[in-house]
């Protein structure tokens, strides 16, 4: 069974740091799960660890590890769940095939637990055909023809999604795909792994802390060059890119709605609230060992919880 080590937790904790050293000892490479650094010529904003080479297939920094999921789209595309999903598993059947150990690592919770999980829906595209059909019906008429479908998942529902047409014409959509392609869908929502997951905490007010300097530090750094560098480029404000933390709130001082200082005093802000909510995502999973980066010498702690793991054989 293919290993897969995870290392999550909230935002400003060191994951890539501590992925970077555990790359040099385990022979690794590591996969970014974050959903802001999929993004070219967003380095600085969104905390890139070097500025990558300018390839989809892995980039090899000044330290020697190579990182994948930088620069996958261009900031005026969008990007999905579903694409991610289909990069990362391209990217750790590659770095296994090298006999090298995938380190998936980053904040974006829906990232991770779909390569690890699976998330049958994030799969199912589009149906342009059929929403355009679907556009003019009601509430209650797209929730009959859900019942129809998917009597299970309209039974499910709650009465805030009952009327929401939005979310009914998204489980109209993917219940009509699931039948049409349940076989092959359930064989490729899934994939198994032999998975340790290492999270990575701290007392808050010490990442509050943290939260505050890293911001100052990638605005040192020139963020605000790099803004106007996007916008030059055709880059939009409405751009799924632009609503990435940081850039979102650098929006108002630009266009002079605040002065710098409050722009940086948001950004901190919702950093913070953020990361309370990365928290509150990966507590729920009772599979992560946590470790506090307070704690001397935690580093070596966690390097001794995956020698022994990484020395378990499995049968596939």
């Amino acid at each position: 069974m293919q290993k897969l080590l995870v290392i999550c937790g909230p935002t400003a904790t060191g994951k890539t740091s501590l992925g970077i050293y555990l790359a040099k000892e385990f022979n690794g490479e590591i996969i970014s799960a974050d959903s802001r650094q999929v993004y070219k010529a967003m380095d600085i904003g969104t905390g890139k660890e070097w500025p990558p080479a300018r390839k989809a297939s892995g980039s090899e920094g000044k330290k020697g590890v190579v990182i994948h999921g930088y620069d996958l789209v261009s900031p005026k595309e969008e990007f999905s769940v579903s694409k991610y999903l289909r990069f990362a598993r391209e990217a750790i059947n590659k770095i296994a095939k090298k006999g090298k150990l995938p380190i998936l690592v980053g904040g974006t919770g829906l990232y991770i637990k779909g390569v690890v999980d699976g998330i049958p829906t994030a799969i199912v595209p589009q149906n342009k055909k059929l929403r355009k059909n679907l556009e003019t019906k009601t509430p209650t008429e797209l929730f009959e023809t859900l019942s129809q479908i998917d009597s299970f998942k309209a039974g499910s529902m709650n009465t805030s999604d009952r009327k929401n047409p939005r979310r009914l014409m998204r489980a109209i959509e993917v219940a009509t795909w699931m039948i049409d392609n349940a076989n092959r869908h359930l064989r490729e929502s899934r994939k198994s792994y032999d998975t340790l997951f290492i999270g990575l905490t701290a007392p808050f007010d010490y990442l509050e802390d943290l939260i505050n300097k890293r911001v100052e530090a990638r605005i040192g750094n020139g963020f605000s060059e790099e803004v106007a560098k996007l916008i030059s480029l055709g880059v939009e404000w409405s751009d799924q890119s632009m609503m990435s933390l940081g850039y979102r709130q650098w929006r108002d001082f630009v266009e002079g709605a605040v002065d710098r200082e409050m722009a940086i005093a948001e950004w901190k802000k919702e950093e913070r609230k953020y990361s309370r909510r990365q928290v509150t995502w990966f507590k729920k999973d009772k599979r992560i060992n946590w470790f506090d980066i307070k704690s001397p010498g935690y580093q070596k702690k966690v390097e001794k919880m995956i020698k022994k793991w990484y020395s378990r054989n499995y049968v596939s």
